[in-house]
């Protein structure tokens, strides 16, 4: 059947829209904004799915081994798009360049050191020589093994020469809650997990990973002004479905989730939100991951970053 005529019918059921961590990632909330304005445009309800678990992993395969046929979509992140293919080299049961159709990129968010208010360093510096006097004694916490998370704390630590444990969750909510409940010394979070608890004064903020101050913390310095000249990581996060979906599909859904992330509300909630929301053509995305994976592959060997 050409893939005109079965665009024309698409879509004819729901839309399984899968989340890669639990709710209250930042995944979670791109596909929350993005799944109701998405229903509306297609004219057919598009359900969020949290399938979370090896740092993307079980969400990768569920939507590589989907049918192609438009109706599983995945909100990616740079961790299963870019990090594990170097991480898990050997061992990864999916390619993020072959396995996928890549749709549009959504945004990118920096990570933040991120600390309760009794935490006894006020700012970077003095969290570095705090560091250093406790070497192995501090633990930090990251959405899981793989995750950008993970990345910029091992980054951190060569760059700095300080010793932490890292421990993996599978998700930004469940780090941010054992950090909540003084179980965790540090969460290196995404911006948009953190944002009502540092608005409400349970969590504070360090510095951040970006080159760009967020802003959501126009306040708070970076990694970069604050002793680590050129430190610029930031995680980021995309829309696929599995490899072999129709061309006319493809086109229509990348239009439509590119005008939902350029309407005005739809970006004001996710900028406030800690989100630099960017939308791409299909092949820019394609292109785009091409390039991460190279770049994530020098970040992963220089930091030494390993599966726990």
């Amino acid at each position: 059947m050409p893939c005109v005529s079965y665009a024309q019918k698409y879509p004819d059921k729901p839309i399984r829209l899968i989340v890669q961590s639990p709710a209250g990632g930042t995944a979670d909330l791109i596909a929350r904004v993005i799944a109701q304005r998405l229903g509306d445009a297609l004219g057919q309800t598009v359900v969020a799915d949290n399938r979370a678990g090896a740092a993307g992993t079980v969400s990768a395969e569920l939507t590589a081994q989907a049918a192609p046929d438009g109706y599983t979509l995945l909100v990616a992140s740079v961790s299963l798009m870019a990090i594990n293919v170097t991480l898990r080299e050997g061992k990864l049961s999916y390619n993020p360049e072959k396995d996928f159709t890549h749709i549009t990129l959504t945004g990118k968010v920096p990570l933040a050191i991120s600390v309760l208010p009794v935490f006894p360093a006020k700012n970077f510096k003095e969290f570095i020589a705090y560091a250093k006097t406790r070497p192995g004694k501090l633990s930090y916490g990251s959405a899981g093994t793989g995750s950008s998370n993970h990345v910029v704390g091992e980054l951190l630590k060569t760059e700095t020469a300080i010793d932490m444990v890292h421990v993996p969750f599978k998700g930004g909510a469940p780090a941010m809650a054992m950090l909540l409940a003084n179980q965790l010394d540090v969460y290196i979070a995404t911006v948009p997990t953190i944002v009502p608890m540092v608005q409400a004064g349970r969590i504070r903020v360090i510095a951040v990973s970006s080159a760009r101050r967020s802003p959501a913390f126009p306040e708070v310095p970076t990694m970069a002004e604050s002793g680590l000249p050129g430190f610029d990581t930031t995680s980021w996060f995309c829309i696929v479905g599995p490899a072999g979906m129709p061309k006319a599909i493809v086109t229509r859904l990348n239009t439509e989730i590119v005008n939902i992330l350029n309407n005005a509300e739809v970006k004001e909630r996710l900028t406030a939100a800690g989100v630099n929301v960017e939308s791409t053509t299909p092949e820019a995305l394609r292109t785009f991951v091409h390039a991460e994976i190279q770049k994530m592959r020098k970040s992963v060997k220089f930091s030494g970053a390993t599966v726990d």
